[in-house]
């Protein structure tokens, strides 16, 4: 919504997008295009694995976040932590929405600033984005 809509519902915002990635992958091998949106989005924003709080990898299939994870080597107590898609769900056409709002609350539960969440798409693509959660 406008900044004008949410002062007006005295709303404030909670996060902001970072940086945001879409790639395609090799049809073949699709559970793998979130390495190289991971890869792309932290390029394009700056910001170094390090630097991010909570990973929300999605795991349609369990082999996503493993291969995710061998590729970017992290804090395993910061991927999915939450528990992914096989605990959560996986809701056509909403898996993205659901991803994100699992990670900004945790975010804004231990206080992190930065979220980085990823997923597969359409046999081959992949999207990432990051945001930054708003303290004031």
């Amino acid at each position: 919504m406008s900044s004008r809509t949410a002062a007006r519902l005295r709303l404030r915002p909670r996060a902001r997008f970072v940086g945001f990635s879409v790639v395609g992958g090799d049809p073949l091998t699709m559970l793998t295009a979130p390495i190289p949106a991971t890869d792309k989005v932290l390029s394009r924003s700056g910001i170094r694995l390090a630097d991010i709080a909570h990973y929300e990898v999605n795991e349609a299939f369990a082999s996503v976040p493993l291969a995710w994870q061998a590729q970017f080597p992290s804090a395993a107590d910061r991927l999915n932590p939450r528990g992914g898609a096989i605990a959560l769900g996986h809701p056509l056409g909403a898996s993205g929405v659901r991803l994100l709002t699992t990670m900004l609350g945790g975010l804004e539960d231990n206080g992190g600033k930065y979220g980085l969440q990823t997923m597969c798409e359409a046999g081959g693509m992949a999207n990432a984005l990051i945001i930054e959660r708003l303290t004031g």
